[in-house]
């Protein structure tokens, strides 16, 4: 089934695509079950820091017929990288809220300190 985007759609009928967004505003576009799930993915991806670029392969990946072991490797591989990201976030995160409870314990014992 082809899949067209809303400035092809807007091309092929002659019109804007923000005329094509205001009859979606509308109500008058209807989702597929298939597109609630990219959407799903999209945001899940995006709310994990994933790049539109890697969001995009891990739905070509999703979308293909079959699992092949190249697709699987490149999944993985993409997840590995991404959650090594996340894994040095927290670490400085941490560390971060380690700082902030010093500063904090500091600024307590002065306050102490003064009355």
């Amino acid at each position: 089934m082809p899949t067209y985007t809303i400035g092809e759609l807007a091309r092929e009928f002659d019109v804007t695509p923000r005329t094509i967004r205001f009859y979606e505003d509308q109500g008058l576009r209807v989702y597929s079950h298939r597109d609630r799930t990219r959407l799903k993915l999209t945001l899940r991806g995006k709310r994990l820091g994933l790049s539109l670029s890697e969001i995009r392969d891990l739905i070509d990946m999703y979308e293909s017929p079959a699992d092949t072991v190249p697709q699987l490797t490149r999944f993985l591989a993409v997840l590995a990288r991404h959650r090594g990201t996340l894994e040095q976030q927290l670490l400085d995160l941490q560390e971060t809220l380690s700082e902030i409870k010093a500063h904090e314990q500091r600024a307590q014992a002065l306050l102490e300190a003064r009355k």
